[in-house]
């Protein structure tokens, strides 16, 4: 059932952090909706926080179940597709008795295999998309552990989102980007939607469009931001919130970048392949090599580590006009080469005892 195939555009999905009452409810939607018809804009789901896992006992914890007929409404006036953060199975129930049928992940719950597992049990088989976001650890294999129980889970499609991650040290977004993480999970999940949660990771509106921009540009298949129609006023994430206006401007200004590429990057990549395939071949040819120098080493007595030929083998790898990003890439790169090469002397030298 899982149909986990990237769209040719970009996937939106837009609206408030939390469901406040009626009113802002379905003024904000009527907004988002206007402004993507007046701009012929388009938005994938409306998102809408109903049960809140807050930080502090005393914050907004939404409206609960009150907002479930107040979604299914919008979801079927505007015949766009409603989701909200479910923690607990029973709140998978409520969602599926409304007729919702898309429901996130949070980052919250991401942290516990348990729960998650007890989600993805409830959803098996079933019509639903799952929007898994990255647990507020920063661990891939959690998350990805956390995707593949809905995967496995046979559920209609699932996606990810990057959030970014808490981290005390982070001075001007409230999570760090960590980027290295979501593009890992980019290649290890090439057909899996990647949407990226410019709110979140920023904190503030000042920053959401760059943070978009960026995320796009690393190839992330959509974006899944926060959108309130009076942001001044939210009960929760004031200052992460933009406006339906706000929203359509960076929408419209955003650079999509396409996946089909032109004739000159058609030939680089064919030349870079090349490359490639040399590079492994000689690689595996070196080890090869290396395999014959521990066994002429072992019947000599010679030492597995040479200090002066090591350094004749950096010496031919450093050449004149390279650059400083270069030459510290190379030092890393025979760094590893150096290692491996001494473990693979030493482990032919135990093999052949």
């Amino acid at each position: 059932m899982t149909e986990n195939k990237r769209p040719q555009r970009p996937i939106w999905i837009a609206g408030p952090c939390a469901v406040e009452c009626e009113e802002q409810l379905f003024l904000t939607a009527q907004q988002l909706v206007e402004e993507v018809q007046r701009r012929a804009l388009w938005l994938d789901y409306f998102r809408a926080g109903v049960w809140k896992p807050r930080s502090h006992p005393n914050s907004f914890r939404g409206v609960g179940e009150a907002a479930l007929p107040w979604l299914s409404e919008i979801q079927s006036k505007y015949n766009i597709p409603v989701c909200v953060e479910a923690l607990t199975p029973k709140h998978i129930e409520l969602c599926e008795q409304y007729g919702i049928h898309t429901v996130w992940i949070g980052a919250r719950t991401g942290v516990n295999p348990v729960e998650v597992q007890k989600l993805a049990d409830t959803v098996r088989h079933k019509p639903f998309t799952i929007i898994v976001k990255n647990p507020l650890v920063a661990d891939l294999a959690l998350w990805i552990g956390n995707i593949e129980r809905f995967l496995q889970a046979d559920c209609r499609m699932v996606m990810a989102v990057h959030r970014g991650f808490p981290d005390n040290k982070e001075k001007v977004f409230r999570n760090a980007p960590c980027w290295e993480i979501p593009v890992d999970l980019k290649l290890r999940y090439p057909d899996m939607p990647i949407l990226c949660d410019p709110s979140h990771l920023c904190g503030h509106v000042r920053y959401i469009p760059q943070m978009a921009q960026i995320a796009l540009s690393y190839g992330f298949n959509g974006l899944m931001t926060e959108c309130h129609c009076s942001p001044d006023n939210a009960l929760s994430d004031a200052q992460q919130q933009l406006t339906p206006i706000q929203w359509a401007d960076m929408t419209q200004h955003l650079k999509k970048p396409t996946n089909t590429p032109d004739g000159k990057l058609v030939g680089q990549r064919s030349l870079l392949e090349n490359v490639d395939n040399q590079l492994s071949q000689l690689l595996w040819q070196r080890m090869q090599i290396i395999d014959e120098i521990a066994n002429i080493k072992k019947e000599n007595h010679l030492p597995v580590v040479q200090p002066q030929q090591w350094q004749k083998v950096v010496e031919r790898y450093h050449l004149p006009g390279q650059d400083e990003p270069y030459t510290l890439f190379i030092d890393q790169f025979l760094n590893l080469l150096h290692q491996a090469s001494i473990q693979r002397q030493q482990n032919n030298n135990t093999l052949n005892e």
